[in-house]
């Protein structure tokens, strides 16, 4: 089986469909949270995810656009998407929205938005919160998004020490030996300074991880956002990748 997984989509219908179409045959989607925010296509997002066999996650770009978050502790821009995404979403998506969780056990893999022991708040972004988070699950591999950073973290057989494994593009990783933390970075916003969608391919029964990148339409996406009336730093940082 040919998993697409996908995280932080953040309501970049433009990027989305790139991915879609660059990733090839695939079975099944893993979307491991914040399908909306910062973006101007929540819907068409929501929609556009549902035509696939998927299982999806809640992040908390999601949660706040539902009011299960307070917006005092998101900065400026982004509490202004999340109300004008709130305003934006048709009873559809948001009757789909609220059913998700924030983590979940799939076919023996650990899925969370965040980290396995915080999935809506806590990122990941350096060996030692990883090594902190091996503990919070009980499975060989955990999928994780929120930092918009593709990486892997890898924890040998001896439990020893964590570590980080930058990306190799288009290269398979084999999760067979030892734990993983893997993070296929973000479809809607990357912020590790390539501007390019970022997502990766698995192989459930092999155990590969493939990281993937595709350009798009930034320029489309920025368009739309200021049409809606986004703050600028929210259009700029697309084109910049952080």
């Amino acid at each position: 089986m040919r998993y697409l997984v996908i995280s932080d989509l953040h309501a970049n219908l433009a990027a989305f469909d790139a991915v879609l179409e660059d990733a090839g045959h695939f079975d099944f989607i893993w979307c491991l949270g914040d399908v909306i925010g910062y973006g101007p296509d929540p819907n068409a997002c929501v929609t556009r995810l549902r035509e696939f066999p998927h299982i999806g996650l809640s992040g908390n770009h999601d949660w706040a656009a539902l009011g299960k978050l307070d917006l005092r502790g998101f900065n400026t821009e982004a509490r202004i998407s999340a109300e004008w995404t709130a305003q934006q979403l048709d009873p559809a998506a948001r009757a789909y929205l609220q059913a998700l969780p924030p983590s979940r056990i799939e076919a023996g893999y650990t899925l969370a938005h965040g980290s396995p022991r915080q999935p809506i708040w806590e990122y990941i972004l350096d060996p030692a919160t990883a090594e902190m988070n091996f503990a919070a699950f009980a499975t060989v591999i955990c999928l994780v998004g929120h930092t918009h950073i593709p990486a892997t973290y890898f924890r040998p057989d001896n439990g020893l020490g964590c570590e980080p494994r930058s990306p190799q593009w288009n290269l398979p990783t084999h999760l067979n030996s030892g734990r993983w933390i893997c993070n296929p970075g973000s479809v809607g916003q990357p912020r590790d300074g390539n501007p390019d969608a970022s997502y990766a391919l698995l192989d459930l029964e092999d155990h590969v991880w493939e990281f993937r990148r595709v350009k798009y339409p930034i320029q489309e996406t920025q368009r739309r956002m200021r049409k809606h009336g986004f703050p600028a730093r929210l259009i700029e940082r697309l084109a910049q990748g952080h």
